[in-house]
């Protein structure tokens, strides 16, 4: 994984809902940003266009950068659109017989409602299931049985095996299989003598194995998370194929990695069979950066905002260190593959602003317009209002300096629309009923992040919050304030900070074994289940090409007190497996996680307490970004000073004339005393009243309240 030096340069790319965002670095020289909107349902051509842009600021062609790049790093959300639109592989499963309603019954009352917003639970009774990926018809149960300890008590049927997947395949279409089996996880045999099976009878068919992708107990969230695998699986394998050709074509000989939602990479094969890891990976890769930025920072507590397009995302970092979800979802189904806690709400700049037909009241989101036709100053044939259009009519968008004059937005078109479609309605002025939607907007954002930190136990007041997507630094004068951090910190990379994430990333591969022990338990029998776990990382790291001193390894248990379902995660101290002294660390720590996650004094040491999981990840340690640290200059930055106009400062409660500044004519130590806007190429950031920015060695905006 090491660089030459003539292929020097590592690119990496993260596909958004709204626009798609690059970076391009090579030790002792800046970072490179790109950026150009998202071209669904052919993504790849948004990836090139914005490689483009990155190229451009480099004075490099194409082709050139692609010769010098030793790297290509990618973060993409073709998963999350697969699930979100229902345009994945017609999927049969193939489960123990009896149990072929295990999908369909999800987790009971509960599968009714889960995954609805407020608005929809406030209504159980109107609420149903989600429809799911594999309806009945396309399930058949397999004569075959393992007991909890993993001991055959009947052997698979091979002979009913081929029949079921002849019927499935022939007679019901399918062009992906998902197996699942009753406690196949503490005995593989026969689900890897399913697939050979299908080999067999049903060549080419996308197979996937809950042994494989989701070895854990769960009899429901297992099943979902291998179905899930299934339905995007050939979406995600044709994507990344296709994208390695186009690399190819273009002239890069180098290896594609892939994010995950975990928040490390695998090599592009590898997560072509795993595509539930790549549900989420772009926040997650928003979350890594964010923390890489903080140790850069010297803060290691930090709430990780990022507003894009489509929606707003929220996650916290404590100590350094993020919490993983608990119980992620997507769309509405549950699955069981780690991902970083990240929540969201559909509130970015795309989201559209509407009215209830009934009460007029005003909603921004869920609906989003995305890059196409995306809102209605773009210019693309956009009907609807959305936040975008809201920012230019308070004044904080510019119609010529938009990513860098590549667009030039339509105020006109954008004031006229609003009026007859928002402002009319209300009975309010343009510039009034714009202001009203934008403080909902903001409202949203400040009730969400309470919900990740205040509800959680959190002091927002203790945090520095990280504003960063291409929505993000428009807004978060407001939320910040009103939640009280520290400050605020709009990165160098603010609107391509995902695609910061993806460089700031490690290869990560992640095992686990599931067995379950009391505590206390030897380190000695511990260490017998990581042994075979470790041997198979070393094996795959020293495949990739990562040696000894590149390597380095984590330990973590799940552990749960007595009689109770719900396991905390926690990791074990040093780097060597176990010990016994590790040991009664580990138990002090499973305490203190569990109090941060469920309120100070909810630990019950005297319930006892047992071990579920045994976690190994192993991560091939890649090169970070070095970022050249500038020295600090004076404060008087009015030589970026571009002109005045009317803006929204939420202290006055309207329109104010304020200082316009270009971010590319200020210097590091430069600061701007708020109310005032700063134009980026590639984002713009607000500072509200009673705030300064001031421009830090790294060319990151830092807001301080005053």
């Amino acid at each position: 994984m090491g660089n030459s030096t003539s292929q020097r340069y590592v690119v990496a790319t993260d596909v958004g809902g709204t626009c798609t965002d690059t970076i391009v670095f090579a030790p002792g020289e800046p970072l490179y940003l790109g950026k150009a909107l998202s071209t669904p349902p052919n993504f790849a051509e948004g990836v090139m266009n914005s490689i483009r842009s990155a190229a451009d600021t480099m004075g490099l062609s194409f082709t050139e950068l692609f010769a010098r790049t030793s790297l290509f790093v990618h973060g993409s959300t073709v998963v999350d659109n697969t699930l979100l639109t229902r345009d994945g592989a017609r999927t049969g499963l193939l489960t123990t017989e009896g149990f072929e309603d295990t999908l369909l019954i999800t987790r009971g009352a509960y599968g009714r409602w889960g995954g609805l917003s407020e608005d929809g639970i406030k209504h159980p009774v109107a609420t149903d299931r989600a429809e799911p990926l594999v309806p009945g018809e396309r399930i058949q149960g397999l004569p075959e049985r393992v007991d909890y300890k993993g001991a055959v008590l009947r052997a698979l049927d091979i002979e009913a095996t081929e029949k079921a997947v002849r019927h499935l395949v022939e007679d019901k279409g399918a062009e992906a299989l998902a197996v699942c089996f009753l406690w196949s996880f503490y005995n593989t045999e026969h689900e890897r003598a399913v697939r050979d099976v299908i080999e067999r009878v049903a060549p080419g068919t996308y197979v996937s194995l809950s042994c494989e992708i989701a070895p854990v107990p769960g009899e429901y969230e297992r099943t979902s998370t291998t179905v899930i695998n299934a339905y995007a699986g050939n979406i995600a394998a044709d994507y990344l194929t296709n994208l390695q050709e186009l690399l190819t074509a273009e002239g890069y000989s180098g290896p594609l990695l892939v994010m995950q939602g975990y928040g490390g990479l695998l090599p592009a094969k590898e997560a072509a069979g795993r595509a539930v890891g790549m549900i989420e990976c772009g926040p997650a890769a928003g979350v890594i950066g964010s923390r890489y930025l903080g140790h850069m920072m010297d803060d290691g507590d930090v709430i990780a905002a990022d507003m894009g397009g489509t929606t707003f995302k929220v996650g916290v970092i404590q100590g350094g260190e993020f919490d993983y979800a608990r119980e992620p979802m997507v769309d509405r189904f549950h699955y069981v593959a780690p991902k970083i806690e990240v929540i969201s709400i559909g509130a970015g700049g795309g989201s559209i602003v509407s009215l209830d037909p009934r009460t007029k009241v005003p909603s921004v989101g869920p609906r989003s317009a995305g890059a196409r036709p995306g809102p209605i100053c773009y210019g693309q044939g956009g009907e609807e209002p959305t936040l975008t259009d809201v920012m230019i009519l308070v004044g904080y968008m510019d119609a010529g300096n938009f990513l860098g004059g590549s667009i030039t937005l339509d105020i006109e078109r954008t004031r006229t629309i609003f009026k007859e479609k928002i402002a009319d309605p209300l009975g309010l002025g343009v510039e009034e009923a714009a202001i009203g939607i934008y403080r909902i907007a903001a409202a949203q954002i400040t009730d969400l992040i309470h919900e990740i930190t205040v509800e959680r136990g959190l002091d927002p007041r203790d945090f520095v919050l990280h504003a960063f997507g291409g929505s993000c630094p428009l807004v978060c004068g407001i939320f910040g304030a009103e939640l009280n951090v520290k400050r605020i910190v709009i990165p160098y990379t603010a609107a391509v900070n995902c695609a910061f994430g993806l460089v700031s990333a490690d290869i990560v591969h992640e095992y686990s074994a599931t067995k379950t022990l009391p505590v206390p338990s030897s380190a000695e029998e511990i260490n017998a289940i990581y042994a075979p776990m470790l041997t198979e990382a070393k094996a795959q790291l020293a495949e990739e090409g990562f040696d000894e001193s590149g390597t380095a390894f984590e330990w973590s248990v799940d552990l749960r007190y007595g009689r109770q379902v719900h396991e905390v995660t926690t990791p074990v101290r040093g780097d060597t497996p176990v010990s016994e002294a590790s040991l009664a660390a580990l138990v002090d720590d499973f305490e203190a996680l569990y109090e941060r996650k469920y309120g100070k004094g909810s630990a019950y040491r005297a319930a006892g307490m047992e071990m579920t999981m045994f976690r190994l990840t192993a991560r091939g340690l890649m090169k970070r970004p070095e970022i050249e640290k500038l020295a600090l200059g004076g404060k008087d930055a009015s030589a970026a000073k571009t002109g005045r106009r009317p803006i929204f400062v939420d202290a006055v409660g309207e329109l104010v004339e304020s200082d316009i500044y270009d971010f590319e004519r200020l210097t590091p130590g430069n600061e701007i005393t708020g109310p005032a806007v700063i134009h980026t190429p590639i984002t713009t950031i607000v500072l509200q009243d009673k705030q300064t920015g001031q421009l830090d060695e790294y060319r990151n905006m830092v807001i301080h309240f005053t």
